[in-house]
Formats: structure tokens, sequence, C-alpha cells
């Protein structure tokens, strides 16, 4: 019996004893170095999500994940469009830190051929981790530059920031990728560059007819000047939008192009096969898998069987159809035996595309109770994203956390869960979670959250913990078209500067946790801290702009232009076309 061991052995009682002692919530040391499977969604709304309270579309694998593990519901992406929002969940950094934020309208990559990108003295946490004896992967989009100077120096391609494995695209999802869509890509420009053309070439025709008729007294050798002007001015603009499906909508598998242009009636399976595959190959050793979703871009790539499912269009079944995907990758992990060392984590780039509609469909995201969305570089709708963390036995499951957290933090999480360490000559905007989601620590370490439309501080947040609330001043923002509508419709995107935004002196302020619509700005009269909270985030701007330093801008009109000799192409230039997945 118990008390016979204990009389009979003068080892057991102390044994006993010092058990008894032992603190009774100590947490286990996480696994050293984890695998790391990172599940970024495109243009998803956090209304779109069930454990986010949409009820209308179905998402249970996602849902899940917030079941067996934690969801934040203050998630910002540190932009609100595509590139400089990856730019900063790649290095932990405010896009601008690195160039990867605008000065101008173009925001975002716009060519394969174009020279700017993510720069290669940029660490990313691939990169870390590779040295760190990481297999690392990238599955599905990049939209962080391709070449710098000539057609195969690959500067910005993701083996050349930390990833042994890329299989994807190295631009975004767009309708010109879609031959029966209407055409997306610069539309407004576009239709400018058509509409000058055929006015040029009228003039021609003009002249040419005059001169015939007698009407007009003109130089054959001006008349053949102008005609070649016409034809020039049509090849200068027509080379590049015109063949905007094979120049952008293409395949890679590391360096090589696989389809040129992309299939797209295969693309989701490949992506899923390739994701899988990956986890399979690596499960062995740890690994580290970017799985860059399509979904939920337009032009909303839907196989069949998932066409007409949802009670949301096209758009409910594009996102039915990534949870399901999101599924299967969750599926080969258990299988593999590997989720209890895998730290699986599921986020959206930026908010959804309000203003995407054709006719009357809505091919665009919703923002469940936040104002605006994508572009919008202050409203929440526009930087406000589901942020999921699982790791079964380390993170506490069924846990919901309201805390002011960013797409940077998961740089240095991964990284430190890696045992590696960030770069110390370089400023980290991220914060490690690891604390903040095992229970460890009740705040968020960030106390000020910084909101850029291009390199436009719209607003700021303040986090003040000794009281909870969440303050947040709004210094810029755009003018929806038309008034009141919410978004931008006139435009299709909201501006970050110019004419189309409005400047606040004091700023408009709101305080979430009180108010996270932003729908009541508070003033001198109606909050006795005000002018308290509007100083201290002054300073807060003060120093944070201190930490700048200047960088090359690789959004530049310069950069961004379409330039042949950059193109990526699987033939002799111009004549690029391949389909290597169906050879194969």
């Amino acid at each position: 019996s118990f008390t016979f061991l204990c009389f009979r052995s003068p080892l057991v009682t102390p044994l006993i004893f010092g058990l008894l002692l032992q603190a009774p919530f100590t947490q286990p040391s996480p696994i050293t170095q984890p695998n790391f499977v990172l599940l970024l969604a495109d243009d998803l709304g956090i209304g779109d999500v069930g454990c986010y309270g949409n009820d209308t579309i179905r998402t249970p694998n996602i849902d899940r994940l917030a079941k067996e593990g934690v969801k934040l519901t203050q998630h910002i992406a540190a932009a609100p469009l595509c590139t400089p929002s990856r730019a900063a969940f790649l290095t932990g950094r405010y896009p601008l830190r690195s160039g990867m934020d605008a000065i101008n309208d173009y925001r975002v990559i716009f060519w394969n051929a174009g020279s700017g990108g993510l720069p290669p003295n940029e660490t990313t946490f691939a990169k870390i981790l590779q040295r760190q004896g990481y297999s690392t992967g990238l599955i599905g989009k990049w939209h962080q530059g391709v070449n710098c100077e000539s057609r195969n120096d690959h500067c910005h391609h993701p083996l050349k920031h930390g990833f042994d494995y890329f299989y994807g695209m190295p631009f975004t999802l767009i309708s010109d990728c879609q031959p029966t869509e209407t055409p997306e890509m610069d539309r407004a420009f576009r239709r400018k560059l058509w509409l000058s053309t055929q006015m040029i070439g009228l003039i021609a025709l003009t002249a040419i007819l005059g001169r015939l008729t007698g009407l007009i007294s003109v130089h054959w050798k001006t008349l053949t000047c102008l005609c070649g002007f016409s034809l020039l001015f049509f090849i200068s603009w027509f080379s590049s939008y015109g063949f905007v499906r094979y120049w952008n909508c293409i395949m890679m598998r590391n360096h090589g192009i696989t389809e040129q242009p992309m299939v797209t009636d295969r693309t989701t399976s490949l992506i899923l096969r390739e994701s899988i595959s990956f986890i399979e190959r690596n499960k062995h050793k740890p690994f580290l898998l970017f799985l860059s979703f399509l979904h939920c871009h337009t032009p909303l790539l839907t196989t069949e069987k998932f066409l007409g499912r949802s009670r949301h269009g096209l758009y409910g079944d594009n996102v039915e159809e990534m949870d399901w995907m999101v599924g299967q990758v969750l599926d080969v992990i258990d299988k593999e035996g590997l989720k209890d060392t895998t730290l699986v984590y599921f986020a959206s780039d930026h908010g959804g595309w309000l203003e995407r509609q054709e006719g009357k469909r809505q091919l665009g995201g919703w923002n469940g109770i936040y104002k605006g969305g994508k572009a919008m570089g202050g409203w929440e709708g526009g930087i406000r994203v589901p942020g999921i963390f699982r790791w079964p036995g380390v993170l506490p499951a069924g846990t919901v956390i309201d805390e002011p957290t960013s797409l940077m933090d998961i740089y240095p999480t991964v990284v430190h869960l890696a045992g590696g360490e960030v770069p110390q000559d370089r400023v980290i905007d991220g914060r490690d979670l690891l604390p903040l989601l095992r229970g460890a620590v009740a705040h968020s370490e960030h106390e000020f959250l910084f909101h850029y439309c291009g390199v436009h501080l719209h607003a700021v947040r303040w986090h003040q913990k000794d009281t909870g609330a969440v303050w947040k001043a709004h210094y810029v923002t755009p003018i929806f078209s038309p008034p009141g509508a919410g978004a931008c419709y006139h435009r299709g995107f909201c501006p970050c500067f110019g004419e189309g935004v409005t400047h606040y002196e004091p700023p408009l302020l709101f305080e979430l946790s009180q108010d996270p619509s932003e729908a009541k700005p508070l003033s001198a009269d109606t909050e006795p801290l005000f002018d308290t909270v509007i100083r201290r985030i002054g300073r807060a701007i003060e120093e944070h702009r201190r930490t700048l330093t200047p960088v090359p801008e690789q959004l530049s009109v310069s950069n961004v232009v379409w330039k042949p000799w950059l193109q990526p192409c699987c033939g002799t230039f111009p004549f690029c076309w391949c389909d290597k997945e169906s050879d194969n």
C-alpha cells in the first residue's frame, strides 16, 4: 500500500514532497524547431469566415483551426494591398522601410517584367529558417518581383529570398488571366490609350484624305512621319497591355516557366498537389511551407464541383473551395503524424475588395462590421484580417485574443521558434507572439501601430494597456464615391493622396474597444482625454519617423513599367509560349 511504501522507504517521502511542491501551472517548453505551415489568403475579408461571424459562407476547416487553436480578433495587415502587405509579412518590417510602398498611384508590382521588387538585402524569415536547417517552400502567389537588370538574374525571385522550392505565380492572379473575363489591369489607363490611339489615327487618316483630295497641302514626308508616329505610339503600349495574359499570367517551378500563359482550369489542383507533395517530401525534417493562395482574388478561379454551391455567388463558391483546400492540407498533416509538431497559421493579406463588381455581380469580399476595405490604409475594413494559430499541446485550444497584433509578428515568432535570431542591423517592427498566444502575458507588445496608405501615414493606433482602451487617430481618409457609399465605387480603388482624400487637423479620433465600426468620432467636447490622446499619438509619430531611413523606391514609375528585356520567357522573346504541365 501507499502507507507501507512511505514507512518502508526513506527515499519515497522526500520524492513525493518534492513533486507536491512543483508549480501546478508550469507550461511545457515548446517543441524546438516545429514545422510551420503558413496559409495566406488573397483579398479575403474578415467577414467572409464562419468563425468571425459569417453564417452564410461555409468555412468548416478554417473554423476547425480556430476551435483547436487561438483566434486573433484584432489582427492587422501592415498595408491594404498585396505587394506591400506581403513584403511586411516576409520581413517583419513596415513596407516603406524596404521601399515596397508607393509614392505614386502604382501601389503594387504591375509587371513580371518590372525591375522593382523585394530588395536582395532584405532578410526574410525563410532565409533565416533556411540557415537553421529547414526545408523551405513557397507554393502559390509571390508578387514581390522577379528580375533587376536581365531576364535571368532573378534578383527578387523567391529562391533568392530563402525558399528552397517555389511553385506558383511570380505575379498575382488578375482577370486578364481568364480569357472570358473583362480585362482588369490598369483598365482606365488602357481606355485612355485606346482613345488616344484612335484620335492620332483619325488625324493621320484625315490628313491623308485631305492630301489626296487636294483640300490640304501637306508634304508626303510629313504624312509619313505622322503615320509612323501613330504606329509607334500604338506599338509602344500594345506590346505590353495587348499581351498581359502572356507576360503576367505565368506559372513557374523554381526558375523555370511551366505554363505561359497559365491554364487556369487546372491551377487550383496543381497548387494543392504541390503543397501536399512538399509536406510529404519533407516530413522527416523541419520544414516551412508558405501556401500563398490565389483565392479569393479575381477572376475567382473555382473548379466545377464548387460552382453554385454557396449563397454568395462566385465569390462565396471561391471562399468555400479555399476552405476545402485548407482541409486537404490539414488532413495530410494529420495523416503523416505531424499535427503536434506543426504550427499552422491562417490569415489574409488585407481586407476584402468592396469595389470589385461586374454589373450586379459582387466579386469582392465583405469586411463585416468594419468600415472600408482593400486599398484603404486607415479604415479597419482595409487592414483588419482573420488571424488563427494552431499548435496542439502548446497553444490553448478555443482561445480568443482581442489584442492588437500584426502580420509582421509572424517574422519574429517563427524565427525564435526555429532557434534563429532576428537581424540586429535593422528595425524589426514585428513582435514575438508566442507569450501572448500561450497565455504567458495578457497584453500584446504593440503599444502603437502605424497605418500607411502607400508612403502616406493615414492613421495611428494606440493601445493604452493600463486602461485597455484602443485609440485610433485618422489624419487622412479617402473620399467615398458616391458620398456615403463606404467605398470608392467610381474609381475602383480609394486613393492615398490628392483630391480624393480629406486631411484632418485635429485628427478624427475613435475608441475601437467601444466603437469598432468607427462610426462615432470623438471630440474635445465629448471625450475628456481627447487632447491628451492626440498629443501622445503625435509624440509616437515623431519617434517612429526618427527610425525611418531613405531607401530606393521599388514601386517608382521607372521600376514599375514593363521592360521587354526583363520579361520571363519560356521561348525566344517575344515568342513566349509553353505548357510543360501538359507535356508531363
